[in-house]
């Protein structure tokens, strides 16, 4: 079985990080998202994946992702020439993956248990496709399946009326029947080829179509708000580890300070990951934080964010649910500080009052 990898899309929702920076290759828990789709599929057996990027991404993805072999894997990337929806990427995607079963999973979700027994499951009993869904408060926002018992009997995008409140949650199981009910889908009315009307293609023509409801934690990353819940989910599962130094610093539970880090004058509570090279002086970094690579946090509290590499925070009271891009700075004005919710572009530079 191979892997495709839906690394596209515009993300405007998390804009304007994305301007800059691929929705991808945004850090979760100091790693970048797209790097626990790929290891997920490694850990499932999957070691020749296909990565759809779109023009804007394609050389930041393969400049930070790489030829695979950090995963085990050979990766090949194809460059999608407009974002036209779900099931074109599987479209693009046919020559390379040619007649064997594949897991397409978008690049922005994480899982909790991984797909290794979804995959065991198709190879030992051989469906046309799997699905993974999950129960959500807003099955507006997504495409829902009805069941009726352990059937699919048919699939929506984006109810505006209840269906359903089992969403589709990014990550698919296909034999090679997908590519003739792909090429039957005609447009949306969002003017995109809609992976849910290709399902239901299949399910129309007799196909085996199985659902799966995922009981673990799901994070679809595409907003602030996802990507911090994320972040906190992902740090929850953080082993503590002291590899950098620590002076008159206080470390307190789940943390993990990498190699290079200083934490000097400190409090550190976690779960916290520091990266490495970062530098901690008389400042105060609270539960649920990701402090990238070579950042610097100098006479500030922070909790529940996550600084991308490089991002500096000298003197302010307090930032919390924030997101700074990579290079940005947040200073201190003048006045009373209160609490900062933030999302900076990367190389931004904010000053505060």
């Amino acid at each position: 079985m191979r892997g495709l990898v839906a690394a596209g899309g515009h993300a405007t929702r998390l804009r304007p990080l994305t301007y800059s920076l691929p929705k991808q290759l945004i850090s979760v828990a100091n790693k970048p998202i797209i790097f626990y789709v790929l290891e997920d599929l490694a850990s499932a057996g999957i070691t020749d994946v296909v990565v759809v990027v779109g023009p804007h991404s394609a050389d930041a993805i393969r400049e930070t992702v790489g030829d695979g072999s950090r995963f085990g894997q050979k990766i090949t990337y194809i460059v999608q020439g407009a974002a036209r929806g779900l099931a074109d990427v599987v479209l693009v995607a046919e020559e390379a993956l040619g007649d064997e079963p594949f897991v397409f999973y978008l690049g922005d979700n994480v899982l909790e248990g991984g797909v290794r027994y979804l995959v065991e499951e198709f190879e030992r009993e051989k469906p046309n496709a799997s699905i993974l869904l999950t129960k959500v408060e807003h099955p507006e926002a997504f495409g829902v399946a009805v069941l009726e018992g352990d059937r699919i009997v048919r699939l929506v995008e984006k109810p505006k009326d209840f269906q359903s409140d089992l969403a589709l949650m990014g990550v698919y199981l296909f034999d090679s029947n997908v590519w003739e009910s792909a090429k039957q889908v005609e447009p949306s009315f969002r003017g995109e080829l809609e992976i849910t009307d290709t399902i239901q293609q299949m399910i129309d023509r007799g196909l085996t179509v199985r659902p799966h409801v995922h009981e673990g934690w799901w994070l679809d990353t595409g907003k602030k708000d996802d990507m911090l819940e994320a972040n906190r989910t992902i740090l929850e599962t953080l082993e503590r580890s002291i590899e950098g130094e620590t002076d008159e610093s206080t470390i307190e539970g789940r943390v993990v300070v990498e190699s290079g880090a200083r934490i000097v004058r400190s409090q550190v509570r976690g779960p916290a990951i520091i990266g490495a090279g970062a530098l901690i002086t008389d400042s105060y970094v609270g539960p649920y934080s990701a402090i990238g690579d070579r950042c610097v946090i100098e006479d500030a509290e922070v909790e529940h964010s996550i600084l991308l590499d490089e991002a500096k925070i000298t003197g302010v009271r307090r930032v919390t649910d924030s997101i700074l891009g990579r290079g940005a700075h947040v200073s201190r004005d003048e006045g009373t500080p209160r609490a900062y919710r933030l999302m900076i572009g990367d190389l931004s530079s904010v000053g505060v009052v």
